[in-house]
């Protein structure tokens, strides 16, 4: 298991700990994360949620050969159980962003209620260079966070961004050094310990409902289009050109592909 859990002093850490695979998720940690937020939800001891990477890596995104022999195509499928049970979450989230964040490792940071990045991490969002589309709600709420030609750059083009682009976008709330990151986030959560915890579960509820149904409507049907792409002609090209260490060539792809 690549998903450490554990609370101390109020809060629950879900750690991605897959170093030899730069964090890449599977279903499997999909599966563990969702799980561990249940806990969490229903742990009365837990004041706040910690989600923390491996030193130099956040998460390098989706294990992409495991993503690809199951692709998500229910609810009930691990990866959208943690995507849905992250946008529902009542408690504070605290993101300490360890190194790099590709792909789902960026956009999870949009449900997360306050970030912390470390100094030199690059964040990518390439979906559309693999043939596929946003998920986690990214095309609804990144617009929102950094305006339409920001996100237009980072959705669209697939440009990578710095942590202080990330703070810059409304991303993430502070730029810190790599070895003093996960520390910061903790002493924020650990400040949870000391508010009423029904007034900060309210305050959240309040912050989110007027978006909460558009945010579930917009990551369903993400997922829904992602599912259908990922047998499409542009992906099988992307993965090729990924496996084969060259460039993608979509030009000899129709339109429809």
């Amino acid at each position: 298991m690549s998903i450490l859990y554990s609370v101390e002093k109020g809060v629950a850490t879900l750690g991605i700990s897959r170093p030899g695979k730069m964090n890449a998720l599977t279903q499997q940690m999909y599966a563990a994360l969702a799980d561990g937020l249940e806990r969490a939800a229903a742990d009365d001891d837990v004041r706040a949620v910690l989600i923390a990477g491996e030193p130099g890596i956040f998460t390098a995104g989706n294990e992409l050969a495991d993503f690809l022999a199951a692709p998500p195509s229910l609810v009930e499928s691990p990866v959208l159980r943690f995507m849905l049970a992250l946008a529902r979450f009542e408690k504070p989230v605290v993101a300490a962003v360890t190194g790099h964040a590709v792909g789902i490792g960026a956009t999870l940071l949009l449900h997360c209620d306050l970030v912390y990045v470390a100094e030199g991490a690059r964040l990518t969002m390439p979906f559309v260079r693999l043939g596929l589309v946003p998920e986690f709600a990214a095309s609804l709420l990144l617009p929102l966070r950094a305006g339409h030609v920001r996100a237009a750059d980072k959705l669209l083009l697939g440009t990578p961004f710095t942590a202080e682009e990330a703070v810059s976008m409304g991303l993430a709330n502070m730029v810190v050094p790599p070895e003093q990151v996960v520390g910061v986030a903790r002493d924020v959560a650990e400040r949870f310990n000391a508010l009423p915890a029904s007034g900060v579960r309210d305050s959240k509820r309040l912050m989110k409902q007027a978006q909460a149904r558009l945010v579930e409507e917009t990551l369903l049907e993400e997922a829904r289009m992602y599912g259908a792409r990922l047998g499409g002609a542009e992906v099988r090209e992307a993965v090729a050109a990924f496996f084969e260490k060259r460039e993608p060539d979509f030009s000899r792809l129709g339109r429809g592909d």
